[in-house]
């Protein structure tokens, strides 16, 4: 879902199925889905490496609480390489983790409807400032757009934009060659903090690339 906010379809999960290897399946955002209910790639195989944890659904960024579901036969191999690395999470994090699996079902729901209405306004906001969305993103918190219009330098792009509006993005090209000319924009703030934001991006466009604004 990073960067673009968008899923993995069921029927492209089971045609990377076909392949018959193993496949490394990042679920971290997995519950942070707005217009679909969320997949994982277990239930079109089982010969998957199933990556999760506590940091974005339940909130928990920092306090490294994770797991990975993996098929049987790897379990040994994976218990050996794990013990030479680290031994396990701090009580206090797995007490956390616990309770947020026993008693946060609500509170994580308020997150979830949250983030979508913040999802849903700055989908609105980048789009009439001009931004081309391939493919509107459904999960996590990002919203992808192509910035091409104003420059093929992504990097380049997002340091002016801090430095002229003081908004803070992410270019393209930190994912790879085939995110240049994009930004990667995150909505994992307020609804107020994201408006401002918006309202001087709006400021930047019309003054520095003369972007005309309805």
């Amino acid at each position: 879902m990073n960067p673009t906010g968008n899923l993995l379809s069921v029927e492209l999960m089971k045609d990377l199925a076909t392949f018959d290897i193993p496949i490394v399946s990042d679920e971290i955002y997995h519950g942070l889905v707005y217009e679909d209910r969320a997949h994982s790639i277990l239930e079109v195989t089982d010969k998957a490496f199933v990556l999760n944890g506590f940091s974005k659904l339940y909130a928990m960024t920092g306090l490294r609480l994770g797991y990975v579901i993996a098929p049987m036969e790897y379990l040994r191999c994976m218990q050996k390489m794990q013990q030479n690395l680290f031994i396990c999470a701090g009580s206090t994090t797995q007490r956390a983790g616990i309770e947020a699996l026993k008693n946060a079902g609500n509170e994580v729901e308020e997150m979830r409807l949250t983030y979508d209405k913040r999802r849903r306004y700055l989908i609105e906001r980048l789009t009439k400032l001009g931004f081309d969305i391939k493919v509107k993103p459904t999960g996590a918190f990002y919203v992808m757009v192509n910035a091409k219009h104003l420059s093929n330098d992504s990097y380049k792009l997002a340091f002016d934009i801090l430095e002229k509006a003081h908004v803070g993005v992410t270019p393209g090209i930190d994912f790879g060659d085939n995110g240049e000319g994009f930004l990667r924009f995150s909505y994992a703030n307020s609804i107020e903090n994201i408006e401002e934001g918006m309202n001087r991006l709006q400021n930047y466009l019309v003054k520095y690339h003369n972007v005309p604004m309805n």
